[in-house]
């Protein structure tokens, strides 16, 4: 990348090749892999400005990587934030930001469609140190409004929805919080700055798992925050105090799958249609949820503030958790993962997976039925996909 690369000038598709390499004294084209954990200095009057804080450079990996701080600057371009922070993983990132912004006494308003070990992360580990969240129906902005207190701090969403694809108004929440003087964040994941920029929106934070579309080949695990320089500066303070820091083998890794990033959405939303339109014909599903079915009930806000639906979709299907498993098991393509974000189509029961840890309650109040089915729709033939699951859904059929 050339020093007067002004990330404002290009297009999305551009700035996930281009933006935040900066090259070495080497000339080297592709971005290269700084595998160390500390630096060296040409004088100790250096190492100290430098470890003070006077003089910007490299100081250890936990907090200060070449590699890292690529994938945060180019990350930040796609979603046209000021600054983002690495992670170790996705879970690192919101506990992070946690850490960061929220103390004893806070509370959090967060939606009632969250991954299971978000839903943990809040009431197990942040509750015992006096973090109350208070949980509402993603779509429901008067539940969201009414939750808020005096004391809350923190609005958070995951939009849309896993595995339920519900979709949150970003722009309503963040006229909330605004008027109650909390900050939002929203979890981007599902589908990325080539599909949603929050920000735009006016969300104050983004948070993503990094392992799943970032990446989308399924081969490393990170995370990051993304927002403002004043915010962001709160999280780096833990990541380089606690340690939560991202590997420079795996920075790179997602660097490189930012710049397919585009290309491989579009064909993951492309895919996902089409077999959501399959699905909801299909007499042994009851139902299917999608953001890009006319039938889905924010169907028009999806439209509205995405560009595309994305990878997911949930599918009930008939006979209960029994039924459920019959059609997982009778796959022979897909795999039965609880993981997303890959080439590959990945297929898993919420109930029992991903949502396993969760009581009978919570399940039933985010809509984890026994029934339902989550898909992750890769990139392979679509007429294999189909045959693939209607193998068990025809014999459930009968």
């Amino acid at each position: 990348m050339h020093d007067d690369f002004e990330v404002a000038n290009y297009s999305l598709e551009t700035l996930a090749i281009r933006a935040g390499h900066e090259r070495t004294f080497e000339q080297e084209h592709a971005e290269p892999i700084f595998p160390t954990s500390s630096f060296v200095y040409e004088s100790a009057a250096e190492a100290a400005r430098k470890f003070g804080g006077k003089e910007p450079g490299n100081v250890y990996s936990r907090f200060t990587n070449p590699t890292v701080h690529t994938f945060e600057r180019r990350l930040a371009a796609l979603e046209g934030g000021e600054r983002c922070v690495a992670t170790s993983s996705g879970m690192a990132a919101i506990l992070s930001t946690a850490l960061a912004l929220l103390s004893q006494g806070d509370e959090i308003v967060a939606s009632r469609s969250l991954f299971g070990s978000t839903v943990s992360l809040f009431d197990k580990y942040l509750g015992k140190f006096g973090i109350v969240t208070r949980y509402v129906e993603l779509s429901d902005l008067d539940a969201w409004e009414q939750a808020i207190t005096p004391a809350t701090r923190l609005l958070f969403a995951e939009t849309p929805s896993n595995p339920l694809s519900e979709v949150a108004d970003i722009a309503a929440l963040s006229a909330l919080a605004k008027k109650s003087g909390a900050l939002l964040a929203i979890d981007n994941c599902f589908l990325t700055p080539a599909l949603q920029r929050p920000l735009e929106l006016g969300a104050d934070l983004v948070i993503h798992s990094a392992t799943k579309y970032l990446d989308g080949q399924g081969r490393a695990i990170g995370g990051a925050v993304v927002g403002r320089s004043t915010l962001l500066e709160e999280v780096f303070g833990v990541v380089r105090t606690c340690g939560p820091c991202l590997s420079p083998f795996n920075a790179w890794i997602f660097t490189k799958g930012l710049e397919t990033l585009s290309l491989r959405m579009k064909a993951h939303s492309e895919n996902a249609q089409a077999l959501a339109e399959w699905l909801a014909a299909h007499p042994a599903v009851v139902k299917v949820h999608y953001s890009g079915l006319p039938s889905h009930p924010q169907h028009a806000l999806a439209k509205a503030q995405q560009r595309g639906f994305g990878a997911v979709l949930g599918v009930e299907v008939t006979g209960g958790q029994e039924g459920a498993w019959q059609v997982i098991d009778a796959t022979r393509l897909l795999s039965i993962t609880g993981n997303l974000g890959d080439v590959k189509t990945t297929i898993t029961h919420p109930a029992t997976t991903t949502h396993g840890r969760l009581s009978d309650a919570q399940r039933e109040a985010a809509g984890i039925a026994p029934g339902l089915i989550r898909i992750a729709v890769g990139l392979e033939s679509q007429e294999d996909i189909r045959a693939d699951l209607a193998r068990g859904l025809d014999a459930l059929a009968t």
